[in-house]
């Protein structure tokens, strides 16, 4: 360079960016759902706006009626409790894509297999029972086993158990006792530890008596208190959907039934294991349709070959109320649990009314329509959104 040369400006540094405000960092692929959509796309919305509903109707027709009284509420949560017990495992496994239709056919014979042994053979009640639900549960397996090794339909393969639950049912209770029933039971079960201790009678009984001393509750005239206690159907019921939500939100295995329903192929290639997720939960139906039937056996005192007639189509009614999608990968034990509190609000209101009971059975079928519908309506905007 010439001495004489100037020299040469320096270059002006490049203006600073401007600051990026919150849209320039929002990214386009989220998008912003409102709390009401938020609301909508929650599978038990549906069975909790109907159970508000239906309350609030039966509030309106059967008020006066002693519906809402205690031992009406405990008879219809009695009812709804039952149901709701294999309302559970039915949805948890149509969530992994299956079904079962042999859980009525496995009440009747569950409680056979606890009536027979110990009212004929003698056995302690508590070893029939653990002889039930451990032949129960291995009917399940065998279920999912079947399902799983020769990749049928499991529509198929459980209604053929159903045919041959019941037949079993109906053919042993003749062989042995030449009637549908065989009684005796209720005796057993208030000698037994087990029994009386966990499947028949009341919980709370001294605090639903001084309850009624107290002048809190009605009483009969010997001042017993008209209510003795909480069923303790309704005990297992509320700690059977406790610890079904829980594991199907806050546990490994709960995202994996969820995994298997909405693709059974994805999710073994991603490592679940598919087969044990709904061997499991057929043992798991299994299992609930044993309780269920232990739990009246023991109330009841007797087995009928015909307990559990239909209760499978009720049990997945209610699931499907619950928002529990017929194609799997969707559902709720919450919502399942609220369409079995529906079906008991109404089968027990019904009786409160002046509405004729065979109205019943329109009613559930209205119900089962309306929330198909909703759920599908559901299913393709959260599908859409995505």
């Amino acid at each position: 360079m010439f001495a004489g040369a100037p020299k040469a400006a320096a270059p002006n540094p490049p203006p600073a960016a401007p600051n990026p405000g919150p849209a320039a960092n929002a990214d386009e692929r989220v998008g912003q759902v409102s709390r009401i959509g938020r609301l909508f796309s929650r599978p038990e919305f549906a069975s909790i706006s109907g159970a508000v509903l239906v309350f609030a109707f039966f509030g309106l027709a059967a008020g006066d009626s002693g519906m809402f009284n205690l031992d009406g509420i405990i008879n219809w949560s009695q009812v709804a409790a039952y149901l709701g017990l294999i309302a559970i495992g039915a949805c948890l496994l149509m969530i992994a894509g299956e079904f079962d239709l042999s859980i009525g056919s496995m009440i009747g014979f569950s409680g056979m297999m606890i009536a027979i042994p110990s009212v004929y053979f003698h056995w302690p009640l508590w070893l029939a029972i653990c002889f039930a639900f451990a032949g129960s549960m291995a009917l399940g397996w065998l279920n999912g086993y079947l399902v799983i090794k020769t990749k049928l339909p499991s529509f198929i393969v459980t209604l053929a158990f159903l045919f041959i639950l019941r037949g079993l049912t109906l053919a042993l209770s003749i062989m042995f006792a030449n009637r549908t029933i065989v009684s005796g039971v209720g005796e057993l079960a208030q000698h037994d530890w087990m029994a009386s201790l966990l499947f028949q009678g009341n919980v709370g009984v001294d605090l639903f008596r001084w309850m009624g001393q107290a002048g809190w509750i009605a009483v009969l005239d010997g001042g017993e208190p008209l209510v003795k206690g909480i069923p303790k159907v309704i005990v297992w019921w509320l700690a059977l959907a406790l610890g079904g939500g829980f594991v199907l939100s806050r546990t490994r295995f709960g995202n994996w039934i969820f995994a298997v329903g909405g693709d059974a192929n994805a999710a073994k290639n991603v490592g679940v294991p598919v087969r044990l997720v709904k061997t499991s939960l057929f043992v798991l139906t299994a299992f609930c349709a044993c309780l269920f039937a232990t739990l009246q056996v023991c109330d009841v005192g007797s087995a009928a070959a015909d307990r559990g007639m239909q209760k499978e189509f009720e049990a997945i009614i209610a699931a499907v109320i619950g928002g529990s999608l017929l194609t799997g990968g969707y559902g709720s034990v919450v919502g399942a649990c609220f369409g079995a509190l529906i079906f008991g609000v109404v089968q027990i209101g019904i009786t409160y009314t002046n509405i004729n009971s065979d109205w019943f059975r329109v009613f559930l079928g209205v119900m089962l329509l309306i929330a198909v519908l909703f759920n599908r309506y559901v299913r393709s905007r959260v599908t859409e959104a995505r």
